[in-house]
């Protein structure tokens, strides 16, 4: 025999009522200690039948589990408001700075000139202010960047001058050495006497050689 499906409504017949709230609280009991044996949870069951009678089940301490619950609880609710409290706060910050991003774009399209037709001669001129005021920051910047490119360019001028001291006096040493070595050389030449010097060896006729000894 099939079992139909329980409809999810009152069961208007008291008795029948009355044992299938036996059945299914029995059943719910042994299924909560099953949970607490098999996976080692920590269960915690209250059930009140309809004439107020408790029936109740827990692995540990009922007690310490339903503080453990109103703790956990507390927690989240305090979680909870923490974090809407921050989800507003960041909206709040969010929309100040759309403000302020909107306000900057104002000001710098009418420092470029633009958007000039609503303001007023004291906006104008408070505009025109900051704008010299910029300009000298700028030239005051510039002449102080001329400045620290002329003093590196001295200081590298300096170091060019001394390199080329340097090289002079190690060529002039070297020429001096030269010259030195060609007056020595001369001097040399000039101590050492000229002499033609004859020899016998004659290249020749033997009558030839005879003619020239007799001359």
């Amino acid at each position: 025999m099939v079992r139909g499906k329980t409809q999810m409504r009152r069961i208007e017949n008291a008795t029948s009522r009355q044992v299938t709230f036996s059945k299914r609280r029995n059943g719910l009991l042994k299924k909560a200690f099953e949970l607490s044996v098999l996976c080692d949870a920590e269960v915690a069951l209250i059930i009140f039948s309809p004439r107020g009678k408790l029936y109740e089940f827990a692995n540990s301490s009922m007690q310490e589990t339903i503080e453990r619950y109103r703790r956990h609880v507390k927690d989240t609710k305090i979680n909870k408001q923490t974090s809407e409290e921050d989800m507003l706060l960041l909206k709040t910050e969010a929309t100040n700075m759309v403000k302020k991003i909107e306000l900057l774009e104002i000001a710098k399209r009418k420092l470029l000139g633009e958007g000039l037709g609503a303001c007023t001669i004291e906006e104008l001129q408070q505009i025109e202010q900051q704008l010299e005021r910029s300009v000298s920051n700028i030239r005051a910047r510039k002449n102080q960047v001329f400045k620290e490119q002329i003093e590196r360019l001295k200081e590298k001028e300096k170091q060019l001058e001394d390199e080329n001291a340097k090289l002079s006096e190690k060529c002039g040493a070297h020429k001096w050495q030269g010259l030195k070595m060609v007056e020595e050389s001369r001097a040399c030449e000039e101590r050492s006497p000229v002499s033609d010097v004859e020899t016998e060896l004659f290249i020749g006729p033997p009558e030839t050689r005879t003619q020239r000894l007799l001359q």
